[in-house]
């Protein structure tokens, strides 16, 4: 995986009558190192209550967030503490991507269920995060069974692909990947790439939370074809170029 870096430190809006706002340079609701202790890791593995919800209202900016220490997610600027998200997801580092901002305040897709899960992070000075810009995008086309590689608005590459059976479909929705895998126990495929959405006709899978991933198969069977668990099939060289590209990427699912 391409390593990600960057600083940011961005502002919280604060109301003045005639001035520029005020910003301030620490979280204003940090929660206590006590209190970070109780709340929720965010990871595949999690159902977060009260989270944020994803609305697709807002187009990316390709900017993507990865915490350094937990990092607290809120439901809504300045509101409840809601969950916290690691440095590590998978085994691998925890990049997310950035689908809103306020200030100091950024929106962020989250690996948890419920899908489309979103939160609230603080980013001002002292904030335990980096920032990078990721100019990838994913593409699924459920209907035409077709994946795109997106860089810069321009097509990276095309494949067939396979997707859910009817009675476990790939769900729908804005995802990202989460985390590179290298696969031990299956045979299938070398790597897998977990994403951010869970199955909604499996709360568990393989020992699993039910994540759905992408990987490959054995044969070219699956192409042009709804026949896995909910997971996305593609070719070989698909995955080859999948894997190249950053973690935290849009996964858009449709």
């Amino acid at each position: 995986m391409t390593a990600l870096t960057g600083l940011i430190g961005l502002a919280l809006l604060a109301t003045g009558c005639g001035s520029e706002p005020q910003r301030p340079a620490v979280d204003p609701v940090a929660v206590s190192a006590e209190d970070l202790t109780k709340l929720p890791e965010s990871t595949t593995y999690a159902d977060i209550l009260g989270s944020a919800v994803d609305d697709r209202s807002g187009t990316s900016t390709g900017e993507v967030l990865h915490p350094t220490e937990d990092l607290v997610v809120y439901a809504e600027i300045g509101g409840t503490a809601i969950a916290k998200l690691p440095s590590l997801q998978v085994g691998s580092p925890t990049w997310v991507p950035v689908i809103a901002e306020e200030g100091d305040w950024k929106k962020i897709l989250l690996p948890s269920r419920p899908n489309g899960s979103a939160g609230w992070v603080f980013t001002g000075a002292a904030a335990p995060v980096e920032t990078a810009r990721n100019d990838y995008i994913v593409n699924i086309d459920l209907a035409t069974f077709g994946l795109e590689i997106v860089h810069r608005g321009e097509r990276a590459g095309q494949w067939s692909i396979g997707i859910g059976k009817p009675e476990y479909p790939t769900p729908e929705g804005r995802a990202y990947i989460v985390a590179s895998v290298e696969e031990t126990v299956n045979t299938y495929s070398p790597i897998v790439l977990p994403l951010s959405v869970h199955s909604d006709a499996h709360e568990t899978f393989g020992d699993g939370p039910g994540t759905v991933g992408i990987h490959t198969w054995p044969d070219s069977s699956f192409a042009g074809k709804a026949n896995s668990d909910g997971c996305v099939r593609v070719p070989k060289e698909a995955l080859d170029r999948l894997v190249e590209l950053p973690l935290g990427t849009i996964v858009n699912i449709a």
